[in-house]
């Protein structure tokens, strides 16, 4: 049973479909189209992740199911999540599949100091309830012994496909062409950033370790920079100048968010970027022997991208 599923063909799980591939594991990658990734060696199906039969069968005689779902709308993530983590709890307890979920640090809140996995999962925004509600689910049924699960957790990403997704790249283009760029927050807090093909080995490797499951894993990463230095960063490594930067916060913030229902959402997230954000991957990259992409190469990946 050396098949793997893959739910979700963004950064994440593009990058788990191809690390499968390259080493001749037999994987799917599912999404609502079933649209091609142009991936060797993949097989792609066209799939309503939120049907937990249609999953389950999608599913069948697979190793690992891959969670790397990302509803993009971000506004309506309180009525898409709920029935897809559901199907997907369904799904993996009726095949015996081990669930591995792509998470995220929302869970925790605001914190004080480095986040480590034995931090609870405190948060008070809805978005950071929702996505511990997840995993509080999938590891209860972990508990009770019906599933195997585990969930990796990284940092803001940057890397290879991300995107508009990131808050680096998302302003690189402009940067690129010489203009200010603006980010949200303060740009001059340390602030981890991790390379989204980092998620991906540690995503598999993860669900290959049964020692490993039943908790989080932080995505190993580089050390933290502010926003306004790996932006810089990303510009030297493509030959180009540093540009203005300018923060976007507080008030400014709050009478744009009023009239953009995304920036209004990130607005209840807006602590990320008000103090230092530091990621501590030290369990993962001992478990693993996995080492973070060095920070050179993600600045030029992002670049190029």
């Amino acid at each position: 049973m050396d098949r793997h599923l893959v739910v979700g063909a963004g950064p994440v799980g593009r990058h788990v479909a191809a690390l499968l591939a390259e080493r001749g594991t037999s994987v799917a990658v599912a999404t609502r189209s079933g649209r091609t990734t142009g991936l060797d060696g993949v097989e792609h199906l066209a799939l309503d992740a939120a049907d937990p039969d249609a999953l389950s069968r999608a599913a069948e005689h697979a190793a690992v199911v891959y969670n790397c779902a990302n509803p993009t709308d971000y506004t309506r993530w309180s009525t898409v999540w709920p029935p897809l983590a559901a199907s997907f709890l369904e799904a993996v307890e009726r095949t015996g599949a081990v669930y591995a979920l792509t998470g995220n640090l929302y869970p925790y809140g605001h914190v004080d100091g480095p986040m480590t996995e034995d931090l609870p999962d405190a948060a008070t925004d809805h978005k950071g309830r929702l996505r511990a509600g997840m995993w509080a689910d999938a590891r209860a049924a972990h508990e009770a012994g019906r599933l195997r699960a585990v969930e990796v957790r990284g940092s803001d990403y940057m890397g290879p496909g991300v995107g508009a997704n990131g808050h680096v790249s998302r302003v690189v283009p402009t940067a690129l062409r010489g203009k200010r760029a603006w980010m949200l927050g303060r740009t001059d807090l340390p602030h981890t950033f991790t390379d989204v093909r980092d998620v991906a080995r540690t995503l598999v490797a993860a669900a290959e370790d049964p020692g490993a499951h039943g908790r989080t894993w932080h995505v190993p990463s580089n050390p933290p920079v502010t926003q306004a230095q790996a932006l810089t960063d990303v510009l030297t490594t493509a030959g180009r100048p540093a540009v203005p930067v300018s923060s976007l916060r507080g008030p400014a913030w709050a009478a744009v968010a009023a009239f953009s229902p995304l920036l209004r959402e990130l607005h209840q997230l807006a602590y990320q970027w008000e103090a230092p954000y530091v990621l501590d991957s030290s369990a993962a990259q001992e478990r693993f022997g996995i080492a973070p992409t060095p920070w050179d190469e993600v600045c030029r990946a992002t670049a190029r991208a």
